[in-house]
């Protein structure tokens, strides 16, 4: 297939990803209205046979102080045919459409997912003593085409860290863990959930938990949000997002599709103690933020709030709902262990992709970029 690639309106790229089962949050045109501080591009490749628009990516500029060049982020992108034996095709004409508008470097997120790890397999290797990473337990699954994947883009001249990308730290999580929905009834989703969740939803239920939908647009519940938002933030150490940051995030994505984003409250007694946000592009449903108050956590709020999110996912005809990032590390030591442990809970599976790589177009700008990043 021979490849044209150029610059698409919104509804065209907008047409094209509801035209996917599935695509990243962030690959959707009203994204770039969240990441309003980055200058944003619509990309899209075309089949020159037949001008039928086979891919789409959402470009995010930010520009480099007191100079007009840039870093190009495609985050959780582009969607293409990551597999398509011609990949160096479809990338090298965007590189020099990025290097044409001013990008000194490019980062992009490729969806690609390279192994994954069953719950069992997972609570096998907590108890393993000499077990301290995800990559230290047999995979459940691997993707071999995944590894060609990376392959080429090493030989393309991509790049990643040597940390191989694989931390939390990255701009987007390599690692998440996801509950796949495709084939199961919900009740086989509530059976694969371990006995303290399935105690914990009884618990909540029992002590008159309840569970509603928010709306961001009511100043009173964007308010309660952000107040649980913030105990949070200063409970886990964590710089929290201005209440604005949310308010755009809410306008912008259910503008562009009223399905698009969720709000969630736990209430009990009249009081909310509990929220998240939920985000849905096709069939994948994510679970994107998470906030709750420093008391009545023995009501169990949490686990009711989930159980009511995976169900409306699942109402929703989602194929998986995705609990999003958590450290690849088994250490319960370290100060991310406990995400994995609440998460692998709901019998779901680790993901782990392939990371984040960056193309150098200026050697010395995107080095003083990365000296930069590294101090920060």
């Amino acid at each position: 297939m021979s490849l044209t690639l150029r610059t698409v309106s919104r509804e065209q790229h907008l047409a094209y990803i509801q035209s996917l089962p599935s695509a990243s949050h962030c690959q959707v045109p009203a994204w770039a209205d969240v990441k309003n501080e980055w200058r944003s591009e619509s990309l899209g490749w075309f089949d020159e046979r037949t001008g039928e628009m086979v891919g789409a990516g959402l470009v995010l500029y930010r520009q480099l102080p007191k100079v007009k060049r840039y870093l190009a982020y495609l985050p959780e992108g582009p969607v293409i045919n990551w597999y398509a034996p011609n990949l160096d095709e479809w990338l090298r004409p965007m590189l020099d459409h990025l290097k044409q508008h001013g990008a000194f470097s490019v980062k992009m997120g490729p969806p690609v997912v390279i192994r994954r790890w069953d719950a069992a397999a997972i609570k096998k290797g907590i108890q393993d003593q000499d077990v301290k990473r995800l990559r230290d337990i047999e995979a459940t699954h691997i993707e071999p085409r995944a590894f060609e994947v990376a392959d080429k883009l090493r030989k393309m001249g991509w790049q990643q860290g040597e940390d191989g990308g694989a931390g939390f730290g990255d701009v987007q999580p390599r690692y998440v863990f996801q509950v796949p929905l495709e084939g199961r009834s919900l009740e086989d989703v509530h059976k694969s959930f371990n006995q303290l969740w399935r105690r914990n939803i009884k618990k909540a239920d029992k002590a008159g938990v309840q569970v509603v939908q928010g709306d961001m647009a009511n100043p009173y519940d964007l308010d309660e949000w952000q107040r649980l938002y913030e105990i949070t933030a200063e409970r886990d150490r964590f710089r929290p997002r201005p209440k604005a940051y949310f308010q755009r995030m809410w306008n912008v994505l259910n503008a562009e599709d009223p399905q698009r984003m969720r709000l969630y409250f736990a209430e009990h007694e009249g009081e909310r103690i509990s929220a998240a946000t939920m985000l849905v592009v096709g069939g994948h449903v994510w679970y994107s933020y998470g906030a709750s108050a420093n008391h009545k956590r023995e009501v169990r709020p949490s686990n009711a709030m989930q159980w009511r999110m995976l169900q409306d996912a699942y109402a929703l005809g989602a194929s998986v709902y995705d609990l999003r990032g958590i450290s690849d590390s088994l250490d319960e030591n370290d100060h991310l262990f406990g995400l994995i442990q609440f998460k692998v809970g709901t019998g779901g599976q680790a993901a782990e992709y392939l990371g984040e790589w960056d193309f150098p177009l200026n050697k010395l700008l995107h080095k003083a970029l990365d000296m930069y990043m590294s101090r920060r």
